[in-house]
């Protein structure tokens, strides 16, 4: 895992022992990544510990990451592994709670992928790849997730990293579409910013909120991936309104 300054200089933070993986933060500031049917924790010392183990969700190990405002950790998995091509099943999305225990709170979604949670902690939002949409649960306050409904509908892509604004406006990459995609709940575009490769993830910061980050790359398929040169890039614009919510 590589940090990078503003002006484009990376440092190697940590190595993780499997592909898989996205990461969020602790209240803390512990930085937390999921690694295959791990949950890994980066101590003060950089020395990475386990934080829960995920193994007993289905499929082949998780996904995607995001921890809300109150410190509760939500991860999901698609149900089914995708890189040795094995045919799609639902997804789910689990809840790791302070204090370690891990239960699922939502299944039935279509390859689930980058999810926030509102500043308000009173909604998670998930994008559904395969299912070309964008889904909102409302959050108990024990951190389970009811009121499944659409936020929006997105035909025709596939989001995948989301982050949300302070406009109540929501960005989404997209690897196949390749580009990075403003919208509205119900599905108005704002804006749409077109890449020469795959969107994997996008995330708004910097010093006001307001520079949009989004990573890309080529994609060749599951069984490609690690071969031919390198064509990940990590590039900037400024955005129409700052970020909010978790992550």
């Amino acid at each position: 895992m590589i940090a990078f300054d503003g002006s484009g200089n990376g440092e190697v933070m940590v190595r993780v022992p499997a592909f898989n993986f996205s990461i969020d933060w602790l209240p803390d500031g512990r930085l937390l990544i999921v690694s295959g049917a791990l949950l890994l924790r980066q101590e003060p010392d950089a020395s990475l510990v386990t934080h829960t183990d995920l193994g007993g969700l289905p499929g082949p190990g998780s996904n995607e990451i995001v921890v809300d405002g109150r410190g509760n950790i939500y991860v999901n998995g698609p149900g089914f592994n995708l890189m040795t091509g094995e045919a799609p099943k639902p997804g789910f999305v689990a809840l790791v709670t302070p204090d370690g225990s891990v239960r699922q709170v939502a299944d039935n979604v279509a390859f689930p992928n980058g999810m926030a949670v509102t500043p308000d902690n009173s909604t998670l939002i998930l994008a559904e790849s395969y299912a070309e949409k964008l889904t909102a649960f409302s959050i108990a306050s024990d951190g389970t997730l009811f009121n499944q409904r659409v936020w929006a509908e997105v035909k025709g892509d596939h989001p995948d990293g989301i982050c949300l604004d302070a406009e109540g406006a929501l960005w989404y990459a997209d690897v196949g579409n390749r580009h990075c995609r403003r919208v509205r709940e119900g599905g108005q575009v704002l804006q749409t910013v077109e890449l020469d490769r795959g969107c994997f993830a996008c995330m708004l910061g910097g010093e006001d909120g307001r520079t949009l980050y989004m990573l890309a790359a080529e994609w060749r398929g599951p069984a490609a991936m690690t071969e031919g040169q390198r064509t990940g890039q990590v590039l900037a614009m400024e955005a129409p309104a700052p970020h909010t919510g978790w992550p």
